[in-house]
């Protein structure tokens, strides 16, 4: 009874959602990841609130079709100075988020629900019409109760794409469109009952083959934005030394497939959304805080576009994978040589006596970045993720820079 009355006060008066002058671009959207508080040592706290507009949570968990906590200690347990063990409490994260907030009114903060592993139960729970319903409920429950401003989902992906045990179906193309329509009625019926506009934002794939399995002339109508992931580009998984997230192509790319080498960046993935009729303004570009790297035989002029070894370098946490400050304290210089290319907008690092390549982005093709969204009209950036800048925010800093005028 109560869902239906909260849909029935939408159907007799629509909550008006404009744009909050606040929200007005440019957008500078970060995600937060749940996993920073342990060995990260990166505490809700050291968020640079007063440099972003928006912080995602990542992740929410989906369980019987309805959103959960993930991780619930460093959501809601951990004790930080002030807290209490009184009843009822909360503590954790998701406490830090609200403090955060106070001490920055303009920050909003929306809980991110899914991610690379945990998007297989979309598929089922989207496939009916109760069950999307139970979940856009379970949603702005989860959102209502722990202070937060929105919901981002981050399906990854609907129809496939993503993880190979992920659950998947030709029909999650229509699907999506629907549970995101069915979130943005219970958003807005939530937002009538507490006088204010609720958000709803998605991580959108920026590969061609990806987000062909989205209908993107109707999903940004349910939407206040979409954040584009434009990065992953390349990786691990290539067949040569690439670029991670290259603002534009090269003419020197030897990949042989024409869409991996003519699309795989970021102005292509831009003008594609574009072009499927999302506006510009409902359009954010990520951009990310970390660089992938690769081993390749020694002795290279400068280990670019060559074959890698099978076995990716150690990262900062994750083979092949290395956060902005690390390869600023440890690698450029000591480790490595930074080149730039000229045409992709972006650079890399090469260490001639390990065979080290390191693709990254610094404050360089960061503060071009934030003026290619600037000159293309877009709703702001996103980052992907905090943690991985430096102690005096280089990266987020060149963003910025970028994005004015």
């Amino acid at each position: 009874m109560r869902l239906l009355s909260l849909l029935a006060l939408v159907a007799l008066a629509p909550l008006a959602r404009a744009a909050d002058p606040k929200d007005a671009g440019p957008r500078v959207v970060g995600y937060y990841t749940e996993w920073s508080v342990y060995d990260r040592k990166f505490d809700v706290g050291a968020i640079p609130a007063a440099k972003l507009t928006h912080v995602n949570y990542a992740f929410a968990k989906i369980v019987n079709g309805e959103c959960a906590l993930f991780d619930s200690y460093a959501a809601i347990d951990k004790a930080y100075p002030g807290d209490t063990w009184e009843p009822g409490a909360l503590r954790g994260n998701f406490k830090q988020l609200q403090l955060l907030k106070k001490k920055h009114p303009h920050l909003k903060t929306l809980i991110s629900v899914g991610g690379w592993t945990l998007s297989s139960p979309f598929s089922d729970l989207a496939t009916t019409d109760p069950g999307r319903k139970k979940f856009a409920s379970s949603c702005v429950a989860f959102m209502t109760k722990y202070g937060f401003d929105g919901v981002d989902i981050d399906w990854e992906y609907p129809v496939g794409g993503g993880l190979e045990t992920n659950k998947t179906r030709p029909e999650d193309k229509a699907n999506y469109t629907l549970l995101l329509a069915e979130l943005r009625a219970h958003l807005d019926a939530r937002g009538k009952l507490d006088k204010r506009a609720y958000l709803l934002t998605i991580a959108a794939p920026a590969g061609p083959k990806v987000f062909a399995n989205l209908e993107l002339d109707k999903v940004h109508k349910h939407l206040d934005w979409l954040n584009l992931m434009s990065y992953d580009f390349h990786g691990g998984w290539s067949e040569h030394t690439n670029f991670n997230a290259p603002l534009f192509a090269s003419k020197l790319d030897p990949t042989k497939d024409d869409v991996i080498r003519t699309k795989f960046n970021v102005s292509a993935a831009v003008e594609a959304y574009l072009a499927a009729g999302v506006p510009a303004e409902k359009l954010v570009m990520g951009v990310p805080f970390y660089g992938r790297g690769w081993t390749v035989p020694k002795g290279g002029a400068d280990g670019l576009f060559q074959p890698p070894a099978k076995q990716l370098p150690r990262g900062t946490w994750e083979n092949g994978v290395f956060d902005y400050k690390d390869i600023a304290a440890n690698y450029l210089g000591k480790r490595g040589k930074r080149f730039w290319h000229d045409e992709a907008k972006v650079p890399w690092l090469y260490d001639e006596k390990t065979g080290l390549v390191i693709s990254y982005d610094d404050p360089e093709s960061m503060k071009l970045k934030g003026a290619f969204a600037r000159e293309k009209k877009l709703g702001g950036a996103m980052i992907w993720e905090l943690n991985g800048d430096d102690a005096k925010n280089a990266l987020l800093d060149a963003l910025r820079a970028g994005l004015s005028k």
